[in-house]
């Protein structure tokens, strides 16, 4: 990958992150450890990254209570390197499963807890739709990757997005 591709993956991933539920900087560690050909240090990310020893410090620790990525040694190395799955799909599933717990299931404790406080008909039938949504989403996070690949390929989303096609007016 070329210098400006890796630079742009940087980016992708850190806006990315933001939009999961990840810190800036740990999308951007996790973009570099997951492209790199060996594992990189924490020292090499400050480095590539131009982060500070602590930014680099505290997203790979956020990124390793995610378990998006696992720390190793190199024989003869005190320094730990750091990895991510290969597999676009085990990521994925992983993703899933940690905004399924972190994000979802809180939720559906606090409606729940507001469920039987109010008795609403309304709150009920909400604990319903995210009970749902978090049923589906948990069953998606404990597929392996490759039944995550064919569960999601089986279904493709339509190729307009949704969108009305615009009919060409007649001259």
């Amino acid at each position: 990958m070329t210098a400006a591709g890796q630079t742009e993956l940087v980016a992708l991933f850190a806006d990315m992150g933001q939009r999961i539920g990840l810190s800036r900087p740990a999308g951007q560690c996790f973009a570099a450890i997951w492209r790199a050909a060996q594992a990189p240090s924490a020292d090499d990310l400050v480095t590539e990254l131009g982060l500070s020893r602590s930014n680099v410090s505290t997203a790979l620790k956020e990124l390793r209570s995610w378990g998006l990525i696992g720390r190793a040694r190199a024989p003869g190395d005190r320094r730990d390197r750091f990895t991510a799955p290969a597999d676009p799909w085990a990521i994925a599933r992983q993703i899933l499963a940690e905004r399924q717990r972190r994000e979802l299931a809180p939720a559906l404790d606090r409606l729940y807890a507001i469920e039987a406080v109010t008795a609403d008909a309304r709150v009920a039938a909400l604990c319903e739709v995210l009970e749902g949504f978090a049923g589906w989403y948990g069953g998606l996070a404990r597929l392996d990757p490759g039944e995550l690949a064919a569960h999601v390929t089986e279904h493709p989303a339509s190729d307009d997005n949704g969108r009305k096609k615009k009919k060409k007016k007649k001259n």
